[in-house]
């Protein structure tokens, strides 16, 4: 299993990564606006360090159907929390949630280390701009659709080999842009253009795509198919959230993104615990 590289950080096959969610927006689907102004946003930063994020992902637009965007307005959402966290917390890898080159591009500038494109390059650009930053680039299956579209009636003959063959085909994009190995991470995208069903299947069979060889990340929080297996809504899908990470983990998955960091980062150490890939933090009990 390769390692994963973001900046000079290197995460090997041991490793458990926790990307935390800061959505700049006034329409996500969980926090609605709570950090949309920048006070919010920069203790949202300064929370999630304390709980133990490796990587900070911002976003700035809604992934579905919204409120109009624009690039300007997406930077000027995104821009300040890169410079508050690239400031105050050097040491935290700082990841942008774009599908647009340009915005890719300046947030590169301003600091960020990891493009976050959950639109299986819609703007093939995207993919140069990343590589010409040195950043890691996260390659997301969509099957062709155009950004914050959700369809009705879609159908695979097999929904696993259709997302491991466009991821595919955007590693080796990536690859023939200059990205290493180690700078590309697969995200095979629960929920974008997928039924409940479709999402559980890829959840289940997750070690196929984990076989491609790229370093995986899974960004299931409390999303849909959660919620619709349980009949519960967005706001009571973390212990679901919880089972499908560590169920991910076990099946190789690698970087994971959240809303709920200090959850995430106690399970997720738990795992590399009972894997032996680290030592229990104390070894009191039954010990004279």
């Amino acid at each position: 299993m390769s390692d994963l590289r973001i900046r000079d950080r290197v995460f090997g096959a041991g490793d458990l990564v926790v990307m935390a969610i800061l959505n700049r927006t006034r329409d996500s689907f969980l926090d609605a606006g709570r950090h949309f102004e920048d006070a919010a946003a920069f203790a949202r930063v300064d929370q999630i360090v304390e709980e133990g994020a490796d990587i900070l992902d911002v976003g700035a637009v809604r992934a579905g159907a919204g409120e109009p965007v624009d690039a300007g307005q997406e930077l000027a959402r995104l821009l300040p929390v890169l410079d508050y966290a690239r400031a105050t917390h050097p040491q935290l890898l700082l990841s942008v949630d774009t599908w647009r080159a340009q915005v890719a591009r300046e947030a590169c500038a301003a600091g960020a280390d990891l493009v976050n494109d959950a639109w299986s390059a819609h703007e093939p650009a995207i993919i140069d701009v990343t590589a010409a930053a040195g950043a890691t680039y996260v390659c997301s299956h969509t099957p062709g659709l155009v950004p914050r579209t959700d369809p009705l009636g879609i159908e695979y003959d097999d929904v696993v080999a259709d997302v491991a063959a466009r991821l595919r085909l955007l590693a080796d994009r990536a690859l023939q842009a200059g990205l290493a190995p180690e700078q590309i991470l697969l995200d095979p995208a629960h929920d974008f253009g997928k039924t409940t069903a479709h999402s559980l299947e890829l959840t289940r069979r997750l070690p196929e795509i984990v076989a491609i060889g790229h370093p995986v990340l899974v960004a299931t929080s409390r999303k849909d198919f959660v919620g619709e297996a349980l009949d519960l809504p967005a706001q009571e899908r973390l212990e679901g959230t919880l089972a499908v990470n560590v169920w991910c983990a076990l099946a190789g998955a690698r970087v994971f993104r959240v809303h709920d960091v200090a959850a995430h980062r106690r399970a997720l150490d738990m795992v590399r615990i009972l894997r032996g890939d680290a030592p229990a933090r104390l070894a009191r009990r039954g010990v004279a």
